[in-house]
Parts: structure tokens; sequence; C-alpha cells
């Protein structure tokens, strides 16, 4: 297996727009890491793209049959939604991946692969842009979920804190507030990343 790019940042830093862009870049020739999740799908996903969609049981099935690489569990305003990565018939020996995950799920990929294989993309939006890419989104749903907005958000603080931004051993982050130009440093960085296998 060649590398796995892990994209990572807090909540409407501009990850699935980086993603989607980074994935149709022909000479990266990246393929996707479609992670799992329990939580509800929202208006415009479909299912294989942003998630594998399942519930509790389709969870726990996959944890006894020992195809959960990393998983997180989050109490939301909703309940209990899970999200997971599976080591599944996704992962080919020679091609280099890109998925987007959290902190956790980066450092039990690492502990999973090997530090060699992966590769973090951290990226970073001053909060109040955040914040209001947020509510824009919430604003677009058909049923608003603010309360659950307003806990991704705080918990981003926590969950991306600099001491396990340290921990991780994260030394370089691109900061979204020019998109092309972010693209470009992070393109440049994955084509250095990838050459060293």
């Amino acid at each position: 297996m060649g590398k796995i790019i892990c994209l990572m940042g807090k909540s409407c830093a501009g990850k699935d727009t980086i993603y989607k862009r980074l994935l149709a870049d022909r000479e990266l020739r990246l393929k996707k890491i479609v992670p799992y999740t329990t939580r509800p799908i929202r208006e415009g996903e479909q299912e294989g793209v942003e998630y594998f969609y399942t519930d509790e049981d389709g969870f726990q099935r996959l944890k006894s049959q020992g195809k959960v690489i990393e998983d997180r569990a989050y109490h939301t305003y909703h309940g209990l939604w899970r999200y997971f990565t599976v080591d599944d018939d996704q992962l080919r020996e020679a091609d280099d991946y890109l998925m987007i995950g959290t902190l956790e799920a980066y450092r039990k990929l690492q502990e999973y692969f090997g530090m060699d294989r992966l590769l973090p993309v951290m990226v970073e939006l001053e909060d109040g842009l955040r914040l209001r890419r947020a509510l824009d989104r919430e604003l677009s749903q058909e049923c608003p979920k603010y309360g659950e907005m307003c806990r991704r958000f705080l918990a981003d603080s926590e969950d991306f804190s600099e001491e396990k931004i340290a921990q991780a051993n994260i030394a370089r982050r691109f900061v979204n507030d020019d998109l092309e130009q972010c693209l470009d440093e992070i393109k440049d960085y994955i084509r250095v990343g990838i050459s060293v296998k």
C-alpha cells in the first residue's frame, strides 16, 4: 500500500471542498477511503460518497468481525453517533489514498498501518469564519440542527487543542483563507510526501 493522506481540521474549515478538489486532481491520482457513520444522512449526501451509513447493529457487527480500524463515538443532541474506518475492500497495495479524519482517528491509523504510511494534512481557518460557514450549512438543511452545530464547534476546541496536535507530531498546517493558495500548498506537500515510500 502507498500513503494514506489524512485530511484533518475543525468543522467547517473547508475539508470537504479540499477533499473533492484533491480527488479530482489527475496528477495526484489519489483514491478515496470512505469512512462509515451511524449518524443520519444529511440532505445532499449520498451513500458511499461522503460515508457508508449504517446503524449501531451494523457497527457492532463489523467490530465483532475485527474489521473496525478506529472509531469515535459522540453523544450528540440527537443520540449516539459513531464515525469509524473499516478494513474493507477499499485498500489496495500500490495506491495512495485520501481520507478525512480527526486527530484521534489519525493516531489510531498510525498505530494500525505505521507512521511511515500516513501523511497528515491539517487545515485551519479562523473561528469566526468557521462559525459563519457552519450556520450557513445548517440554514440550508430542511431540519437544521443548531444544538449539534454548537456542540461540534465547541468540541473542536478540545479535539484540536495545541497539545493534541503536538502529540500527533503534526508540524505542517495549511490555512484555508484563500482556497486556491491553500490547495497549491497542500498539493506540493502531498507530491513530496507520496514520493517518499
